[in-house]
């Protein structure tokens, strides 16, 4: 058992993300924990396994049981693939039924709440911002963003997806605004550090002076300090997405269009998308309501840096 958790991890930290590896960890902490490193895999049975993730449905959650059964199937199935001796019989976590999940909805600002937001920030992060809600982005896309990957001439960005199978980065193209292209320009032009990276710490205070210049990697409390600045309620980046979204569905712009910028189906829906729409129509559609957005004068970044 111990072997089939160890091998299937180090297989997932080259890859897949941090946080997809630390997930999947602490799953397979758990099933080894509870069954015993010497436990052979033949041994565990149905009943056994309806039993362990029955107590994390009543501990935690039915989203959670359903995450467990969910990655101990991927592993089990994974060493059936690439273990040599590995038990020839079906997973005994796959034949057990989903459990029933409760989810709350997920929270999604009002726009004046963003621009209260956007107002409060200045310099690049303004740009961030804008960013985040022209494209839809994801938080580790637009840190991972790089200036080669902005085509002003042809206005589309292209976004490094890694939730993909096998955690593989992937292109994304999509399309850029005109709003958020000359943002970004004059961006180009006053930044105050060179780097092949849109985003980089430019903080020279005590503790972000040993990081100055380069990509982030994550920006702990920056939105809750925002909001809390603004006099909102608090939300993240992820929630910026779907304001996105919510904005062009509310506009009537077809589903597809949403589903599509935000790329957050399969990749045969984003085919299925690119097929029947096309990247000139999405460019159209976000251009016809995401173009519009926000103060009519958009301020110079040099003036936003000196606020």
């Amino acid at each position: 058992m111990i072997d089939l958790a160890n091998s299937y991890l180090d297989f997932v930290k080259e890859r897949q993300s941090k946080k997809t590896y630390a997930e999947k960890h602490g799953v397979l902490k758990r099933f080894v924990s509870r069954f015993g490193k010497s436990t052979f895999l033949e041994d565990i049975t149905v009943p056994e396994g309806l039993k362990f993730l029955t107590e994390q449905y009543r501990k935690r959650s039915g989203y959670a049981a359903n995450k467990e059964r969910k990655v101990l199937v991927t592993a089990w199935n994974w060493g059936k693939r690439y273990l040599a001796n590995f038990p020839d019989r079906q997973c005994p976590f796959q034949v057990i039924d989903r459990f029933p999940e409760t989810r709350q909805p997920r929270y999604v600002p009002p726009e004046e709440d963003f621009w209260k937001v956007y107002e409060v920030a200045s310099g690049q992060d303004r740009v961030m911002l804008l960013v985040f809600l022209f494209l839809a982005a994801r938080r580790g896309e637009v840190f991972r963003l790089k200036w080669a990957d902005i085509d002003f001439a042809g206005n589309t960005v292209t976004l490094w997806t890694r939730k993909r199978a096998g955690g593989d980065l992937e292109p994304d193209p999509v399309p850029m605004v005109q709003r958020l292209k000359k943002v970004l320009m004059a961006w180009w032009e006053h930044r105050p550090i060179v780097s092949e990276y849109v985003f980089v710490n430019v903080e020279e205070h005590a503790f972000c002076k040993e990081y100055l210049g380069q990509p982030f990697t994550n920006r702990q409390h920056f939105m809750e300090r925002l909001c809390k600045k603004a006099g909102v309620k608090e939300f993240g980046f992820h929630a910026i997405r779907h304001l996105t979204a919510s904005l062009l569905y509310r506009e009537g712009q077809p589903v597809a269009v949403a589903q599509a910028v935000l790329r957050h189906k399969s990749p045969q829906t984003t085919t299925r998308y690119l097929q029947t729409l096309g990247l000139k129509q999405t460019q159209e559609a976000m251009e016809a309501v995401m173009g519009q957005r926000g103060p009519n004068k958009v301020v110079s970044i040099q003036k936003a840096s000196q606020e």
